[in-house]
């Protein structure tokens, strides 16, 4: 398997090519500086391992939630080049990468339990719970947009590690959840390397999509929409 990651979903921006089990990666954190970066990464990383975009079998990126205009800026990319390839691309949760890489960062093990949280500005948290099953994060509910007050756990897990640029708003969490937590890191953001490992096993279940499909997931203004009058 030949894979293309990519994630501008945050201050980072990063590509990541996965072929046959061997990742390569390049990483920056440049809150501005995701259009300037992003395609000297891919190029660099296919150069590097003498690849010819056509040897491609998929892509992937974050769709989000995240900074909406990076989430444009992935989005762009990643239909423009599957869509001239004709490859099929893989939306991977911008949550769920940062909970991936807890997972392998902190050795958690069997059952337990990973809080991600972003800073979705205008005083509201992105937030998902996920629990470690057979080494990769399982969501347990819906990912969420709310209030920093609103936030709660998932039943039914009892070892707690908090982690995403949301956690430095910890002070204003409720105190059952941050007491919960074993071990709390502000400072993972989501990383293509991540993507293209959550990629690589739903692109094997069947699970890409055409790159028209390939959309960003915003929650946001899902949220918004629920919540008109009336509905």
């Amino acid at each position: 398997m030949k894979l293309l990651a990519l994630d501008t979903s945050s201050e980072g921006c990063s590509a990541a090519l996965l072929i046959d089990g061997s990742m390569t990666e390049r990483f920056e954190l440049a809150p501005r500086g995701h259009t300037r970066l992003l395609m000297p990464m891919v190029r660099e990383l296919l150069a590097e391992q003498g690849l010819a975009p056509a040897e491609l079998d998929a892509m992937a990126f974050a769709c989000g939630p995240g900074s909406f205009t990076g989430l444009r800026i992935a989005t762009g990319v990643v239909q423009g080049l599957a869509y001239g390839l004709d490859v099929p691309v893989v939306p991977v949760s911008s949550l769920a990468a940062v909970a991936a890489d807890a997972s392998a960062r902190f050795s958690l093990a069997e059952g337990d339990g990973i809080a991600v949280a972003f800073d979705a500005r205008m005083g509201e948290i992105y937030w998902a719970c996920y629990v470690c099953r057979a080494g990769q994060p399982e969501l347990i509910g819906d990912e969420q947009v709310c209030a920093p007050e609103a936030l709660s756990l998932a039943s039914g897990v009892s070892s707690w590690t908090g982690v995403g640029r949301g956690w430095v708003l910890q002070d204003t969490f409720p105190a059952d959840v941050t007491g919960a937590m074993n071990n709390i890191d502000d400072s993972l953001v989501p990383r293509a390397s991540r993507v293209a490992e959550i990629a690589a096993q739903a692109f094997r279940e069947g699970r890409g999509v055409a790159a028209a499909q390939a959309q960003p997931v915003y929650i946001r203004d899902e949220v918004a929409w629920k919540k008109l009058p009336g509905r």
